[in-house]
């Protein structure tokens, strides 16, 4: 079996030059194969950059377009063309984007192996451990605090014992803050595991030593990423200091980047994105790291029904894979792209026993937002 063709597809909903919040852009990779077998990626990253990096024409030995190095190989060969498209596109950089691309052809590859084999991505893992698995909400909250109580009502209806809130005015005011803090646990109660996301906003392990201490009152579950991720010895202060546990790296990628983070900044929970990470191939490695560190491993997830396939087939083969993010997102893309998507039951989503993904995309959807771009001539 060969690989034939690389497609990388970019999708908006935004015109070019209207704001684009989260959920409203996507980046998704078909990998296609000789044998007519196809498998489908996604990366939660920046579109047209990842579109570039799998198209663009070579330069020299390593700075390959991804597509170009892969044309050709066995797709069946996954951790050899991980590394294949490590080295020879190395000049593009060994983190960040240049991973963030990598990451949506190994899921791929891992989609197409499975499909091959005819046994699920969590068979090919070494077995799966669990047949559900639970559930977080992740939600945008109201800028007005008072609204927060429908919203939550709404996710509690669901069946959700467990709640994160980030976004939108959320971190900006500590004021502003407390109150939406307040309204969300009310309508929770005390029962309900509660997370809030900074995005970085804090900024200072002062400033956010002291609102750490300011919201002990509302018993947060976790802090996720009060600090950026390279400010390595403010969080490790906040985590030695805060009586919430400490979370981040959503936007890391690679083992290595992984044990750098959590050897010097001593989180309690990292949240690796499977679109971003290195991919299945990468994310298995980064969590025998964090056992190995007694760090617990939650994966970020606020993208399409693609990062959750793949999530949830890699949680079900690991010892302590037991709790998943749940975009509340309302894009169509987070909501119609997948057309089977994985659904909410009790708060907890099930894990399926198809080989590959088991996805189907809704291919009209993707062609009403796909931006027709070509950033480089095929070979």
């Amino acid at each position: 079996m060969k690989i034939i063709d690389v497609e990388a597809i970019w999708l908006r909903i935004p015109s070019f030059g209207e704001q684009c919040e989260w959920g409203e852009d996507a980046f998704l990779v078909k990998v296609h194969t000789d044998t007519g077998l196809i498998g489908i990626g996604e990366s939660d990253s920046a579109p047209a950059v990842l579109k570039a990096l799998i198209e663009t024409p070579s330069s020299h030995s390593t700075s390959r377009g991804l597509r170009e190095i892969l044309l050709g190989e066995n797709p069946l060969d996954i951790d050899r063309l991980w590394n294949k498209m490590y080295d020879e596109s190395s000049y593009m950089g060994r983190r960040g984007a240049a991973i963030h691309a990598i990451s949506a052809i190994d899921i791929a590859l891992w989609d197409i192996a499975s499909q091959h084999y005819g046994v699920p991505i969590h068979t090919l893992l070494g077995g799966k451990v669990r047949n559900e698995i639970a559930a977080y909400g992740t939600f945008i909250p109201k800028d007005n605090p008072a609204d927060n109580a429908t919203l939550v009502e709404g996710l509690l209806e669901t069946g959700f014992s467990s709640l994160k809130l980030g976004g939108g005015l959320f971190g900006n005011d500590p004021t502003h803050d407390h109150k939406v803090l307040q309204v969300v646990r009310d309508t929770a109660g005390d029962n309900i595991d509660l997370a809030i996301d900074l995005v970085y906003r804090w900024k200072n392990y002062r400033y956010a030593k002291t609102q750490c201490d300011r919201m002990g009152e509302f018993n947060l579950n976790w802090i996720e990423e009060p600090l950026p991720s390279d400010d390595h010895l403010g969080l490790r202060r906040l985590a030695d200091t805060s009586e919430s546990r400490i979370s981040g790296g959503e936007g890391l990628s690679t083992v290595a980047e992984f044990t750098e983070f959590i050897r010097e900044s001593r989180p309690d929970i990292i949240q690796p994105d499977i679109t971003r990470c290195g991919g299945i191939s990468e994310i298995r490695k980064i969590h025998d790291v964090a056992t190995r560190y007694s760090t617990q491993l939650v994966p970020h997830g606020f993208s399409t029904g693609i990062l959750m396939a793949a999530t949830v087939q890699f949680l079900a083969s690991i010892r302590d894979g037991e709790l998943i993010e749940f975009s509340q997102s309302t894009s169509p893309l987070s909501l119609d792209l997948v057309t089977n998507p994985i659904f909410l039951t009790n708060g907890k989503v099930t894990v399926p026993d198809t080989p590959g993904l088991g996805i189907e995309l809704d291919e009209d959807l993707i062609a009403k937002y796909r931006v027709e771009m070509t950033l480089g001539a095929r070979p």
